[in-house]
């Protein structure tokens, strides 16, 4: 869990500084956008690849080349002076998270123990969104109090994906290494035929919830400066932490409910927090704002984690990576599409009219949970209902 923590730091800790490339190196919103849409566009064709190689090759292996990844990423922000480079690097960045996203979960959910039954679907889901915070609360902080603003973070995060390959290295295997490595590189998205009813919510659920982090990425940085006022990387860092982190402490709530309960009341939270954002933004109220995104994260969490619950029902080890291949290739089309979409649209757009187009995406996936949401089949679990 640490590496999954550390891989996904790598990544968040970019984010504080996308300000300080737009004042000093000229550039646009359009070209943040890009950049998310590349980390993206990278990790979700990486995911299509190598989402079920750590079957074969082992858990280990998979994982250590995935931080090996993260890193090369990091080095070459180092130096970012050209939106080329930022995009090369964030593009690095998105091949590692995409094979951090199958090898990583699968091996927490491996390894975790059966009770409570909620803990591998909360720690595989949200471990990724502290991973997130802390990256960017860290990032926030060296970047406005430390030294070498542009550079300091990336050796920081260099040294912790250094120290969480060590520790996957003398960390026990949990799969045994079998043939068909290179068969598996052919592209195959699948779902136990027992849990694909649930599908098209948990689809809903993340598409919306991961455009909205993407909207976070991509144009909140520019949002806290210009609408809410605040020039800080640290409180850059906090805001973005605010939607990603209370995910983690929602979720665990989650698991006090059916898969198809937890899904709606998670959503109808998102949304509550979504209309509260978008207010804060058009009354520029900071304080507001933060109080809105913590809603939304926590919501965001107690769905995320719930839909992930239900695809893993009765699933075995086999299952584990395509299953989480296909739950991230959901997230990150959710974080592609809109992102690619809103940064062509943000030429002729105003920021809080972006703002509004994702509002309207959070309630159209609220709606179709509450009405749709399902849980996993009885026979799958001996005990939930229906619906």
């Amino acid at each position: 869990m640490v590496a999954l923590v550390a891989s996904f730091a790598a990544v968040g800790s970019t984010i504080p500084l996308f300000n300080i490339y737009r004042a000093e190196d000229g550039f646009t919103n359009a070209d943040i956008s890009i950049t998310v849409v590349a980390y993206s566009v990278a990790t979700l064709s990486t995911l299509l690849v190598v989402g079920r190689v750590s079957n074969h090759l082992g858990r280990r292996p998979t994982s250590v080349a995935s931080l090996g990844l993260l890193l090369l990423g990091c080095v070459l922000l180092l130096n970012v002076h050209h939106v080329g480079i930022l995009i090369a690097g964030r593009l690095l960045m998105g091949f590692g998270a995409g094979v951090a996203s199958s090898s990583l979960t699968s091996y927490i959910v491996d390894a975790a123990p059966a009770r409570p039954s909620w803990l591998a679907s909360v720690a595989s889901s949200q471990t990724v969104m502290l991973g997130l915070a802390v990256g960017a609360i860290g990032s926030g902080a060296l970047v406005q109090f430390g030294p070498w603003p542009r550079d300091l973070v990336y050796l920081v995060v260099i040294g912790l994906l250094l120290v969480s390959a060590a520790l996957i290295i003398v960390s026990p295997e949990t799969v045994t290494p079998t043939p068909g490595a290179w068969r598996s590189l052919r592209p195959r998205v699948r779902v136990p035929a027992r849990v694909r009813h649930l599908l098209p919510v948990a689809a809903a659920v993340l598409l919306a919830t991961w455009a909205t982090g993407a909207f976070f990425q991509a144009f909140v940085p520019a949002l806290v400066e210009d609408q809410l006022h605040s020039q800080s990387p640290l409180i850059l860092g906090l805001v973005f932490a605010a939607y990603m982190g209370p995910s983690v402490l929602g979720a665990p709530l989650g698991g006090r409910f059916t898969p198809a309960v937890a899904q709606r009341v998670g959503m109808i939270g998102f949304l509550v927090g979504m209309i509260g954002i978008i207010t804060a933004i058009a009354a520029g109220a900071l304080v507001l704002f933060f109080a809105a995104t913590i809603v939304a994260g926590a919501s965001q969490g107690i769905a995320i984690s719930s839909a992930t619950r239900g695809l893993l029902e009765g699933s075995d080890v086999a299952d584990r990576a395509p299953i989480f291949t296909v739950v991230y290739i959901l997230s990150y089309c959710g974080a592609t599409i809109p992102a690619l979409i809103a940064g062509r649209l943000s030429a002729s757009l105003s920021l809080p009219q972006i703002a509004l187009g994702y509002g309207g995406l959070a309630l159209i996936a609220t709606v179709f949970t509450v009405l749709a949401a399902r849980n996993p089949h009885a026979g799958t679990t001996g005990a939930l209902p229906a619906r």
